[in-house]
């Protein structure tokens, strides 16, 4: 076993996190998800990987409040695995600062992992920088994974050639039957839009999604989506078995 995380130690996974940013639609504050960042963090940690959390802009990094483990509501009391990254100094940490998308070389990693939440459906999707960044990503071969609702951004991204990444594609992203969940939670429509609802609306492509909170990621060659935020391990299982586990 020591030898091969030896050999898998080599791989290097670049972790875009959104910045944080606040939703036209409620006001209220908008960041990544916990644990679609941890969970995936903890299955590339346990093969040895080496992970780099950045963010677009660069800068210091906020979580949504329900997926706080400590947030009052309780929402995500259960998440053991993000309270011990919030509360562990060494990683807590590597949210604050962050380097920006600037100057990434693709050729310095094996891999790309979006990290989804609120602030992507705001942060990502016109952002034609990380769209290019993606596709250079997809475009060298590499594996390229987007979770929940930073699938949005698949809705734009287009490769080199003017077609969409997801064109001849197998993808999911954040169900509509998840919105209306959501939507009824805090009592008014969160989302200026539906990714499921797009994404079904773009041919040549295969936009599906599984059961509500249930655990959901698909593979279509290089490309690897998870549905929502009980989906980032199921994502990064993929993209470990992509990487030749």
């Amino acid at each position: 076993m020591a030898a091969t995380i030896d050999t898998l130690s080599t791989k290097k996974i670049l972790m875009i996190t959104a910045n944080p940013s606040k939703s036209p639609a409620t006001g209220a504050p908008a960041g990544f998800w916990y644990s679609e960042m941890t969970h995936a963090y903890w299955e590339f940690t346990q093969m040895g990987y080496e992970i780099e959390i950045r963010s677009p802009e660069g800068g210091d990094l906020v979580a949504d409040k329900l997926s706080d483990p400590e947030d009052e509501s309780g929402y995500s009391a259960y998440d053991v695995l993000s309270i011990g990254f919030k509360k562990s100094e060494t990683h807590s940490k590597l949210l604050k600062n962050t380097q920006s998308i600037d100057g990434v070389k693709v050729d310095d990693y094996d891999a790309i992992f979006l990290v989804g939440g609120q602030s992507p459906m705001f942060t990502f999707y016109e952002n034609t920088k990380l769209h290019k960044l993606l596709a250079d990503f997809y475009e060298a071969g590499k594996i390229t994974t987007v979770v929940c609702h930073a699938t949005c951004i698949l809705l734009k991204a287009k490769l080199s050639n003017g077609e969409l990444l997801v064109k001849g594609k197998t993808w999911t992203g954040f169900a509509n039957s998840e919105e209306d969940y959501a939507d009824s939670f805090v009592g008014s429509r969160i989302q200026p839009f539906r990714i499921e609802e797009e994404g079904k609306k773009i041919k040549d492509t295969n936009m599906i999604v599984s059961g509500m909170w249930k655990p959901f990621a698909v593979r279509d060659g290089n490309l690897i989506t998870g549905q929502q935020q009980y989906s980032g391990a199921e994502a990064a299982k993929l993209m470990i078995e992509a990487l030749g586990r």
